[in-house]
């Protein structure tokens, strides 16, 4: 439990810290006292100190400056350092559901298990005969430089959560009576948070395409620096409506172009990621779009993409049912309540029950908490050792009387257990060469299970009107298997109907080119596949061939498996 009522809920982006104080206690609805926001200076790719660094003195400045007080803090990452992960699993016993987490964790996550901290949470219930899972996961050198600077600052780390589940909770206290399948669009300034939320579900995806996005576009169409560009985006950007003029100042029009076309590239990415959600994890048609973030406060944004997306588009309010201080200018709050939603959600966690609880603390501070949990009790056990060390000498003469006789004893009991000893050892030795023998006979088994869920996901990602009629493994020269190559056929105007759908959409792309991205997308396959069409052909009028090669991502093989 936590000693404070009060917390503090840091949230890291690229380019801006968001740091608020609530009010807090068990089982009631936390109260916002105060926050305070600053702008970080970029640094280098990779620089992870001065990263942290600069945090930790925007932390001191915004406690400072808005006379914060020290306090447990509670810190969200950003999701572009995060990797979630959505699989199913079998329902099975929970012991053995827990072994299969790690394994999807191993295969799915592209570092070694040393070098991350990760948690997962069980989504829904195995009703249907599955367990949906999520997996999230961060390299242990980045939450490490985010928290050794909070610590520095004088704050003390409590919960490591995730931006996009801390929205996600922010989401279902203050809109518990929503309904239907809703999208979150978090946009911030290197990438944006997309949000699935439907009925006691979620699935996000951290897409690379945000305010930073625009910025730079600017930057080289107008051939100014980064900083003058940015600043003519917060001063005078807007979203163009698409071939309406609404200025006569060509800069403002220009500039209100630029913005579009980045957006546009958005809503190309938001639509795929829709169709993955539906084929892949099952879910329904979004009905509603909910913004929030740093960037979504570009004028016309809104009706961008209620016009793009025909749906309902609304704006995040953190503070629907969030108490809010006196104290605390409530127009001001108006125009910043959409940058608090991830301390919002945080706070929460404090105080009540969430749907999603993940916590990324590296393993060095979970003990660093548990043994300052531990300091009350350690005068009353020094205490009990003074106490035990005096009874000690009482009977401590009458021991050694004892002692002697029972010397005697205990030798002739140990040479027995010796003797057992030495045939255990034995046993032992036998044992492990079994062992060795059933690890390769294991890791075979894993290896056949991979590629049967790899032929089922190629089975599945077939479009209606298209079938296999070849499949052949790829091997290396040395005969270990590589990939596999199918030849499949497809009605021609079933395949053009999928290519008229796509048009549709904004793609160009033929049925068969679909066909390979979708199968680049299969988590089974790793990260970074080889899908390769190798050829196409017109059998007839009416009958398509095509040949595609796929080789997967090294990632997704289980241990002992071909490389």
């Amino acid at each position: 439990m936590f000693s404070s009522n009060r917390i503090l809920a840091l949230n890291v982006g690229a380019n801006k810290i968001v740091l608020s104080e609530f009010a807090v206690r068990n089982g009631r609805v936390p109260e916002l006292l105060n926050y305070g926001m600053a702008n970080l200076e970029p640094v280098a790719e990779g620089a992870t100190s001065e990263n942290g660094a600069r945090i930790a003195e925007a932390v001191r400045g915004i406690m400072k400056a808005s006379g914060i007080r020290r306090a447990p803090m509670m810190i969200a990452l950003s999701g572009q350092i995060v990797f979630p992960r959505f699989v199913k699993l079998p329902a099975v016993a929970s012991d053995k559901l827990l072994q299969m987490v790690q394994y999807e964790v191993e295969q799915n996550v592209p570092f070694p298990l040393d070098e991350i901290v990760w948690n997962y949470q069980f989504i829904g219930d195995a009703s249907s005969g599955e367990q949906n899972v999520m997996i999230v996961a961060a390299k242990i050198e980045h939450v490490r430089d985010i928290t050794d600077h909070v610590i520095a600052a004088g704050c003390e780390p409590e919960i490591i959560d995730v931006a996009p589940m801390a929205i996600y909770n922010a989401l279902r206290f203050n809109h518990a009576e929503m309904d239907g399948c809703a999208i979150v669009l978090d946009i911030g300034a290197r990438s944006t948070n997309l949000i699935f939320v439907e009925d006691g579900r979620i699935y996000s995806r951290c897409i690379p395409v945000a305010g930073n996005a625009i910025t730079l576009e600017l930057s080289k169409s107008l051939q100014i620096t980064f900083d003058e560009a940015e600043k003519l985006k917060r001063e005078r950007g807007f979203v163009s409506m698409g071939g309406v003029h609404v200025s006569e100042d060509e800069t403002m029009e220009h500039v209100s172009r630029v913005i579009r076309n980045v957006l546009t590239r958005l809503h190309a990415e938001i639509s795929r990621s829709v169709n993955f959600y539906r084929s892949q994890q099952g879910g329904s048609a979004p009905i509603r779009m909910i913004l929030t973030g740093g960037t979504s406060l570009l004028p016309h944004l809104d009706l961008f993409f209620r016009e793009k997306l025909q749906m309902e588009v609304e704006y995040l309010n953190p503070f629907v049912n969030v108490a809010v201080s006196g104290r605390i200018n409530r127009e001001q709050l108006g125009i910043d309540a959409f940058m608090l939603s991830e301390t919002v959600g945080m706070a929460l966690r404090r105080s009540l029950a969430c749907p999603i609880e993940v916590n990324l603390m590296p393993p060095e501070l979970e003990k660093r908490k548990t043994l300052q949990k531990r300091f009350p009790f350690f005068g009353l056990a020094v205490a009990g050792v003074l106490m035990s060390l005096g009874i000690w000498t009482l009977y401590e003469h009458r021991m050694a009387e004892l002692y002697a006789g029972q010397n005697e004893q205990v030798q002739t009991r140990l040479q027995k257990m010796q003797r057992q000893q030495k045939k255990l050892d034995v046993a032992l030795k036998s044992r492990e060469e079994v062992q060795k023998k059933a690890d390769v006979l294991r890791d075979l088994m894993q290896e056949r299970f991979v590629w049967l869920k790899r032929l089922d996901a190629v089975r599945k990602s077939l479009s209606e009107g298209m079938w296999l009629t070849e499949l052949a493994a790829i091997k290396h020269a040395g005969g270990a298997l590589e990939g596999i190559r199918f030849v499949g056929r497809g009605w021609t105007d079933k395949l053009r109907l999928i290519e008229e759908k796509a048009r549709a959409n904004g793609s160009s792309a033929t049925a068969v080119e679909l066909l390979r991205e979708s199968l680049k997308e299969k988590s089974v396959f790793g990260d970074t596949p080889d899908v390769r069409i190798v050829g196409t052909r017109e059998i007839e009028a009416y009958l398509t061939e095509f040949t595609i090669e796929i080789r997967p991502g090294t990632a997704v093989l289980p241990k002992g498996g071909s490389k």
